[in-house]
């Protein structure tokens, strides 16, 4: 029983302790850090991350098209906030009773980070002793650096992997049940969940393909739950925009394109750049992580990370790496014989310090203009 509450109190410490150092800065206006330069708007800058105040709007209207017009000042039409799923919005709003809604908001972040760190300690426990378990979810907590500012913020990210986390424990465990639960929970937080319930589907289809038959595949019919999500999140677009395919008019959000690599093409809109080297990484990072998963046979893991990994060859957007967030836990866990080594542990804390300034600098710019902060408190 003790070790259990002090592993809980560890996980715990993993993802509260990084966010608040994240956060101190901000919060004690620091003017320079490192010789970094920061705004002086305490955390305010924090929340005013992208895209924090937009989910702030959707929890606060849910939705109505006339109460996001009359009230918030972005020059957004009213669709474009169902590119923003619900159940992030709507957690902000459970807890913005007690806390007010952008503190309401970074609370739901924490809570999230934890239970998406949670489930990937107990991923890592099935294959791994309890320290070199705790080692590799440390690795997680603060790995890669946009996986660490995601949930130093307003965002559904932790929301996302911590539902995605948990439906694929569940499924390796044949709990389908509470896999689809789990897999519903991430289809109404992020489009991209539609991608798990196809890797379910391929490894099932693939794994039972000899003896197809109902009576076999009977016991899966729970992970339906997972895509039935879309239907309650195009239902309430239904009830709030009288559209029930308004996502698809929500504007530039979808940001796959032919031929794939497009994403090097500076004059595309949400590239805007010719400095992306290190997207090249992240494909080889990809390519890499999926031969590490197939050679190692953790079958749920390949699929998932071969299936959602795909269409991430076609995004055309600077931010590659947020858009590939979901595979992160994955490929640390088929890689979990190189963190555990000692070189690998040595490089980590060396790169604490570059990840930690990395997050600031990026937390401090990559902000959304707030003139009057009234309507979202």
């Amino acid at each position: 029983m003790k070790a259990t509450i002090k592993t809980f109190l560890i996980l715990l410490i993993f993802a509260i302790l990084p966010v608040i150092l994240i956060w101190l800065p901000f919060y004690l206006r620091v003017n320079r850090f490192w010789n970094i330069p920061l705004p002086q708007n305490g955390m305010a800058t924090v929340v005013s991350n992208f895209d924090g105040p937009l989910y702030i709007v959707a929890a606060k209207t849910l939705y109505n098209p006339e109460e996001i017009v009359k009230n918030y000042q972005f020059p957004l039409k009213a669709e474009y906030y169902s590119a923003h799923y619900p159940l992030y919005p709507i957690f902000i709003r459970v807890f913005a009773y007690l806390l007010g809604s952008p503190y309401s908001m970074l609370f739901t972040t924490i809570l999230f980070s934890f239970i998406a760190i949670l489930f990937f300690y107990k991923h890592a426990k099935l294959y791994l002793n309890e320290s070199n378990a705790l080692w590799l979810t440390f690795v997680f907590s603060i790995f890669p650096a946009r996986w660490l500012i995601v949930r130093s913020i307003g965002s559904p990210e932790p929301l996302f992997l911590a539902s995605i986390l948990a439906s694929t424990y569940f499924f390796g465990q044949k709990k389908y049940l509470l896999a689809g639960l789990w897999g519903m929970l991430a289809q109404m937080t992020k489009s991209p969940a539609i991608l798990l319930f196809g890797a379910y589907a391929i490894q099932i289809l693939i794994e039972n393909f000899k003896n197809l038959s109902f009576n076999g595949l009977k016991k899966y019919i729970p992970l339906i739950l997972a895509p039935l999500g879309l239907l309650i999140v195009f239902g309430i677009y239904k009830l709030q925009y009288n559209d029930f395919f308004v996502y698809f008019k929500s504007g530039d959000n979808i940001h796959l394109f032919f031929p794939p690599f497009q994403i090097f093409n500076s004059s595309e809109p949400w590239v805007g750049t010719f400095w992306l080297e290190e997207i090249i990484f992240i494909y080889l990072a990809l390519i890499l992580g999926i031969y590490k998963l197939y050679k190692e046979k953790l079958n749920t893991y390949f699929y998932f990370v071969l299936v959602f990994s795909f269409p991430l060859f076609f995004v055309s957007h600077r931010d590659l790496l947020r858009y590939a967030l979901p595979v992160v836990p994955f490929l640390l866990l088929g890689f979990k014989d190189v963190i555990n080594k000692k070189e690998f542990k040595i490089a980590i804390f060396v790169l604490l310090i570059p990840i930690y300034l990395y997050s600031i600098t990026f937390i401090s710019q990559n902000t959304m203009p707030i003139s009057n902060w009234s309507p979202f408190l």
